[in-house]
């Protein structure tokens, strides 16, 4: 038997060498489960040639094909479709080749190794570096590309994708998010057709409002939770974005990921080079949930700020003052707070301006010096006011943004990005600084700045981004236009890249009227986003699934609120699936509903853990039955929450049993329902008792004894028992 597999190995080496001299050597990108394999042509061009479920023996990778599918397909040759990269160089031949030069692959620590491949035109001195990152254990690609300028004069890029994918398969389906303000991430699934399908973006400031830059995309038939071969892909960019798919004439897909280059021409002058951001991706063969929890584990490990770190419980004061308050009725508030049992009291807008009060939207935006009307003793003494209250203080922030009445507008016109030959646009009554310029950017970061300094106590920030940009011109670029969008974003990253060189670790949330930041090009700098300014909790259901397909729950910060007629118990039971807080009159509460809510506190504080690190399972989706339901299993198995939601159910509708997932079948586990309003018993026929994981995962649960009402909720806490 020895001798057989001796023989057997030495057959599959020597086949191996002569395919390999037939088609070129392979460059393997590899993660525990998915292999990326990458050839050199004869004509010494890069091909993808395969991209999948990993093969048990690395070995046999060198016996794939090389394929026809380009690597980086550059414009102005012989390809017919579109490239990835297309540029014109200084003596205006719009064409480009990329030969292959070198590789090599190294190991950042014993989880993630980095390929990186050089390529060059062999008739201009352009260079282009692809560079592949694997995350081993998450199961992660992380791709993006570096475009160098060796020609003496000006390149102008006029395509420049983060990377390029190739798929071959019998159909095609592709789950996308899309939506508005309040109505964020609708999801859409629909199958691809020959020829192009683009999802994109052209709002300048941030990423997404009516697209977002995340999808899925099947293969040879629609996947579920559970099952199917997919694509999870998302691109770290806070700015225009671009995703292309292309079915060709032999029926193979292309898909094309990177800054969105509509009006975005970009010149690289001799010796610079341009990076383009990187496109996060996954591949799975078990469907759309295994793909969320490689994406989650990834975004904890790397993606996100402190991504293994707690996340604070908070009580805002938007929905009790809106901007009329003073600084009596904030101190009071701080019992509001400190009822709840939350960390953190956030103050929203409505705090700055003197010359121009912020006593609405329309004036103050860029003025970030206390009203003294409102707060006489500074942000200073509401930070030891809190801390006397054992809370922690945090503040409102929008230093992107200008309001044209405000002593900010009246002393730097040329700071704002406006057409100068045309009026003045508004959204939200406010203008968009222009970040490109250097003294602006310095001016912004000192805003931030200068907040943490003079106040050392402060614990978090909220950092707002309420408009898109609109008759957008800077003063500062002049000429140079085409590059606004792309330059906007990298000088938004400097910014971020200064204050977190200063403040590591300080705790910011990231807004943008809503979700319009919701991309790891962000995130890296945040600690959580808000996904909507819809916080009514039956449309949160749907918004909060379709974040979890790409997002972790600590990123997505849900908080309870007076929108909606639900009952102060779903409100909260939703918010409790992702970062828990509150915007909400405290004092308006009942003595049960108040009751209710310190509890349920207490419960997340207990349960937080599991639903911030563990992973996620999607059990039921709300597009599919007129429930939600849900379930979080810490990494030991040992301990995990469910969480059902009842939406707008018909009259003696019928819901099955739930399957549970994630658990371990040997394990006994006690279950019992939570969140009960005082008084009230849970009519879970299952609750107290003990069960197996086997019998949970195959019989599951009753989640819908009794008569079923309308927009009702349920939280079940499962512990192995000892």
């Amino acid at each position: 038997m020895n001798n057989f597999i001796r023989i057997f190995f030495l057959v599959l080496f020597c086949r191996s060498a002569i395919v390999n001299a037939q088609t070129g050597k392979a460059i393997l990108i590899s993660t525990n489960n998915v292999n990326m394999v990458l050839t050199i042509g004869a004509n010494n061009r890069i091909y993808q040639s395969y991209l999948g479920k990993r093969l048990l023996n690395n070995e046999e990778t060198a016996l794939i094909p090389a394929g026809k599918h380009e690597a980086y397909i550059t414009g102005g040759m012989e390809d017919l479709l579109q490239p990835a990269i297309r540029l014109i160089h200084d003596d205006h031949n719009p064409s480009l080749e990329l030969r292959y030069v070198s590789h090599t692959t190294k190991s950042i620590d014993n989880n993630v190794s980095e390929t990186s491949i050089q390529l060059k035109d062999p008739k201009y001195p352009v260079h282009v570096v692809l560079h592949y990152q694997a995350f081993n254990r998450e199961d992660i690609i992380k791709a993006w590309t570096e475009i160098k300028n060796n020609e003496k004069g000006t390149i102008t890029l006029e395509d420049y994708a983060s990377c390029m994918l190739h798929l071959e398969a019998k159909d095609y389906w592709l789950t996308q998010f899309h939506g508005d303000w309040a109505s964020e991430m609708r999801m859409q699934e629909s199958k691809l057709t020959s020829g192009i399908k683009e999802i994109d973006s052209k709002l300048g400031t941030r990423a997404d409002m009516y697209q977002t830059p995340v999808f899925f995309l099947a293969m040879n038939k629609p996947a579920d939770e559970t099952t199917g071969e997919l694509i999870a892909g998302t691109l770290a960019w806070t700015g225009n974005f671009k995703f292309h798919f292309e079915i060709d004439e032999r029926n193979a897909l292309r898909i094309i990921p990177g800054i969105n280059t509509y009006g975005s021409a970009y010149e690289l002058k001799n010796r610079e080079t341009f990076t383009t951001p990187a496109f996060i991706f996954t591949y799975s063969a078990s469907g759309k949930g295994q793909a969320s929890r490689n994406l989650h584990r990834w975004a904890r490990n790397y993606g996100v700020l402190d991504g293994n770190k707690p996340r604070l419980t908070l009580l805002n004061n938007w929905e009790a003052t809106h901007v009329n308050f003073d600084e009596k009725e904030l101190v009071n508030l701080f019992d509001d707070a400190k009822k709840l049992g939350v960390d953190l009291f956030l103050l929203d807008d409505g705090w700055f301006g003197n010359k121009y009060p912020r006593n609405n939207d329309k004036a103050g935006l860029g003025d970030w010096q206390e009203d003294k009307s409102k707060l006489p003793n500074g942000i200073a003494y509401l930070v030891k006011q809190a801390e006397a209250k054992d809370l922690k203080f945090g503040i409102w922030l929008e230093p992107e943004m200008v309001n044209p009445k405000s002593e900010l507008y009246e002393q730097h016109p040329d700071w704002i990005l406006k057409l100068p030959n045309r009026e003045e646009n508004y959204q939200r009554n406010q203008l968009v600084l222009d970040l490109t310029n250097p003294k602006v950017a310095d001016y912004v970061y000192h805003v931030v700045d200068d907040m943490l300094t003079k106040n050392p106590g402060l614990a978090y920030i909220k950092w707002d981004c309420n408009r898109n940009m609109t008759n957008a011109w800077s003063p500062y670029l002049k000429d140079k236009q085409s590059a606004l969008y792309v330059d906007y974003t990298l000088s938004l990253y400097k910014i971020l890249d200064r204050l977190r060189q200063k403040y590591p670790h300080f705790p910011i949330m990231l807004c943008a009227g809503g979700g319009g930041r919701t991309d790891y090009g962000a995130l890296k700098y945040f600690t959580e986003f808000w996904p909507s300014d819809d916080t009514d909790p039956l449309e949160r259901v749907y918004i909060q699934w379709g974040y979890s397909n790409f997002f972790p729950s600590l990123t997505i910060s849900s908080h309870v609120t007076s929108w909606g007629k639900q009952s102060i118990k779903f409100k909260t039971d939703v918010a409790m699936m992702d970062k828990l807080g509150y915007d909400i009159k405290v004092s308006k509460m009942t003595d049960d509903e108040l009751e209710f809510s310190k509890q349920a506190v207490k419960n997340y504080n207990r349960l937080s853990n599991i639903i911030w690190f563990g992973d996620l399972y999607r059990l039921i989706s709300p597009y599919e039955e007129n429930r939600m339901v849900a379930m979080y299993v810490n990494d030991e198995k040992s301990k995990s929450v469910v969480f059902n939601y009842n939406l707008n159910t018909r009259y003696k509708e019928v819901f099955n049993r739930v399957r549970l997932q994630g658990l371990d079948s040997h394990k006994l586990y006690r279950v019992e329902e939570i969140n009960l309003m005082p008084g009230v018993k849970s009519n879970l026929a299952e609750n107290g008792g003990t069960f197996s994981g086997d019998y949970l995962m195959k019989v599951g649960l009753s989640l819908t004894p009794g008569k079923l009402i309308p927009l009702s909720s349920m939280i079940i806490e499962i512990n192995a028992s000892n």
